[in-house]
């Protein structure tokens, strides 16, 4: 039986050559870096197409009708905004306005990042109003709400280190569940030492 008061949102990029995970390409050039993001989308799929939960993929720049997101599972979207903020309240917003209860938002590259986790955190907003997954560079992996509230989306510097803390400031005053926290996969550092990830990094062992 589908859990029809809660949203799972899953924002990703389309996985075009060049125009995915930037910061990794780099260093370890376009080709292994589009082939990275594509891991990590099967990697995403799998922990989440088995969710009971209803689930909304948001494309950042077209919807692609053949892909890893099969319409049996996932709700297909288009990210609407100026940047990630704006991007992510009118996500939230559309979710609420749809009658969902319980809402969680999370990007489509974590490796670090399971089924069990996403029910898990889905619990937490049974007995608080908020659940925030810190990631180590300073933003979340996962932000999930019972109420929508607009200043999260509001004021911040998207992609640096004052993400979290900020977020956590607007939150003040109310009950926020935390997580475990967590790296995404942004630089080389962050899966050079992960084994999953060595046969898209052979070339930087010549």
């Amino acid at each position: 039986m589908k859990n029809r008061d809660c949203l799972l949102l899953i924002f990703t990029r389309n996985p075009e050559l060049g125009k995915c995970k930037t910061r990794l390409a780099a260093k370890v050039g376009d080709g292994a870096a589009l082939d990275i993001y594509q891991f990590l989308l099967q990697h995403t799929v799998s922990i989440t197409h088995g969710l009971t939960m209803e689930k909304w993929v948001f494309y950042s720049n077209e919807i692609w009708e053949e892909d890893v997101w099969t319409t049996e599972h996932y709700k297909k979207k288009l990210q609407k905004g100026e940047d990630l903020g704006e991007r992510m309240l009118n996500a939230f917003r559309e979710g609420f306005q749809s009658g969902y209860e319980k809402i969680i938002i999370i990007g489509s590259d974590m490796y670090d990042l399971s089924a069990l986790e996403l029910e898990a955190a889905f619990q937490q907003l049974g007995a608080n109003d908020f659940v925030v997954g810190p990631a180590q560079d300073g933003g979340y992996y996962l932000l999930g709400m019972t109420t929508l509230k607009e200043e999260l989306f509001q004021d911040k510097t998207w992609g640096t280190g004052s993400v979290l803390p900020d977020t956590m400031e607007n939150l003040k005053g109310n009950t926020v569940g935390m997580l475990p926290l967590k790296n995404d996969v942004d630089h080389y550092e962050d899966i050079k030492d992960i084994e999953a990830f060595r046969p898209f990094l052979k070339h930087m062992e010549k």
